[in-house]
Order: structure tokens, then sequence, then C-alpha cells
């Protein structure tokens, strides 16, 4: 019986990816007001960013309760006996401490192994999908395991951003703290570190950005796989791919948007780029 793999939301792993390699997806929670949607099961990125611009009731967030995992654990022991959880940065939610919780209401004889990536967005779901291509080969827990943790570290993300106003009022700017002083004249470039925001250069413009990624992806000189993603910039996000794709294979790079739940913080026109560098 393969391993099944298990990740959260803000993987940015999206439902096709999902499906074509079996990994199970567990949702966050966008609230407007008293409106809860579960991310990307009940409410659509489209939908999600065309409230957060017109809207006038700011989002805000929750993790999983431990039972959503559990529900999930319960089901796959159906099928399985081993589970392996990747979720996103311990610093940046309670996702993480949840996915650990429901372990322990799990009804069925399973060995779960949870992990904390210290990562967010497609730092985290490259990890997760190359995880789960080596289970779909017939890897062990043990060996999924050390993947993933030799893994985490060749996961480099970098991600434009048009503002810093959504991260900071959503209390998640980490380390980017120091770049709100010049907010109105600079567009950041972010990276994460130690698990939370941490800045990496400003800019003065969008085509800048555009730049700054191209020239951060291809900068590796040997990819396993590669991300480009956006909130509200999909052309911006095809131009970047059909860029990539001359250094890059085309087949290595998946191309997703960014998740209503990092979006409350992400805001609109933002653009990542991930790449996870093969193993030497």
């Amino acid at each position: 019986m393969p391993v099944k793999i298990v990740t959260d939301s803000l993987s940015d792993i999206t439902s096709d990816i999902a499906q074509d390699l079996g990994i199970t997806v567990v949702p966050l929670t966008v609230f407007f007001g008293q409106e809860a949607f579960l991310d990307r099961v009940t409410i659509t990125t489209d939908e999600f960013y065309r409230r957060l611009i017109e809207g006038n009731v700011w989002p805000t967030t929750t993790q999983p309760p431990p039972q959503d995992f559990a529900n999930v654990y319960n089901q796959l022991a159906e099928e399985t006996n081993e589970i392996l959880v990747i979720t996103l940065s311990s610093k940046l939610s309670g996702t993480y401490q949840s996915a650990l919780s429901g372990r322990d209401l799990v009804e069925k004889e399973c060995r779960i192994e949870v992990i904390d990536s210290q990562t967010v967005v497609m730092g985290l779901g490259l990890v997760v999908i190359a995880a789960a291509k080596k289970a779909q080969q017939g890897a062990s827990l043990d060996e999924l395991v050390d993947f993933v943790r030799r893994a985490l570290p060749r996961s480099h993300f970098v991600a434009y951003f048009d503002t810093l106003k959504y991260l900071a009022k959503g209390g998640r700017i980490g380390r980017a703290q120091s770049l709100l002083g010049s907010m109105l004249s600079i567009k950041p470039i972010l990276t994460i570190k130690e698990g939370e925001m941490a800045p990496v250069t400003r800019l003065r413009s969008q085509a800048a950005g555009m730049e700054y990624l191209y020239n951060f992806a291809t900068s590796f000189p040997n990819v396993e796989l590669a991300a480009v993603e956006h909130t509200t910039l999909p052309d911006e996000a095809d131009k970047l791919v059909e860029r990539l794709s001359q250094s890059i294979p085309r087949e290595k790079i998946y191309r997703s948007t960014v998740s209503p739940v990092i979006g409350v913080y992400a805001g609109p026109n933002a653009i990542a780029v991930t790449v996870l560098e093969a193993e030497k």
C-alpha cells in the first residue's frame, strides 16, 4: 500500500495536481465578516480576489481544526497504514499543530508523520509534489520523511508584492517590517527565512520585479521543479512561464494561483516564483 500524502491549501496545489498525484489537501478557512469559506473549496480564487478588491469587509483566516485532519486520516487509513503530512510554516499558522493534534483522534491503526515545512505557497507545494511522485514510485514512509527533510532546504521561493499593506494588516509581516516606512514608493521582494516572511530587496516597478523573479529562477544550474503563481496577474504569470521555459523544461514548471487564505496577506498584483533544486 503506497504512503498517502497530505498537505494544506497554502501549498497552492491545485485540484488537478492533487488528483493526478493522489495528494489530499486540507483547506484553511477565510472569513468575510460572518461568512466562512473553505479555501479553494467553497470560494474560488477569482471570487475571493474580486471581493478583496471591491468589497469593504476586511477578510480574516483560520487554520483547520484538528478534527478536519482526523477525518482525512481516518478516510485514508481505509487504504493505507502510513500517512505523511507536510504543512505550512508553524510560524505563520496553527495548521501544523492541528495536524499533530488530529493524530490523537484517529480510530484506526495507522502511522502518521507530520512535518513542519517552515515555508509556504509553492515553496511547500513543490516539495509535496516531489514527495507524492516518490510515494507513487513505492517509497516507504521513512524514505519519504528523509527525502522531504533533504528537499526543504533546496526549495527557494521569492515573491513580488505590489504593497505590504495586506501583510502588515494581517500581522504576518515578520522581518519585512523594516520595509514598511517606504511602503508607497517601492515594490518589495520577499522570501521566507526560518519560517517567517523576510525582505530580499526593494524595486521601483512591476517590470523590475518580473525581471528579478526571472533572474532568480534562472540562477539555479540544476532545477528539479519550478513554479510560477500569482494573485491577480495571470498574464504576467503566463509571460514569466513562457520566458522561463526557454531555460527550464516546460513540463517541470507548475502554474498556480495564490490561495485565498494567502491572498488575504499578499493582496492583489503579487507574483511568486519557486525553484526546487535537484539533489546533488
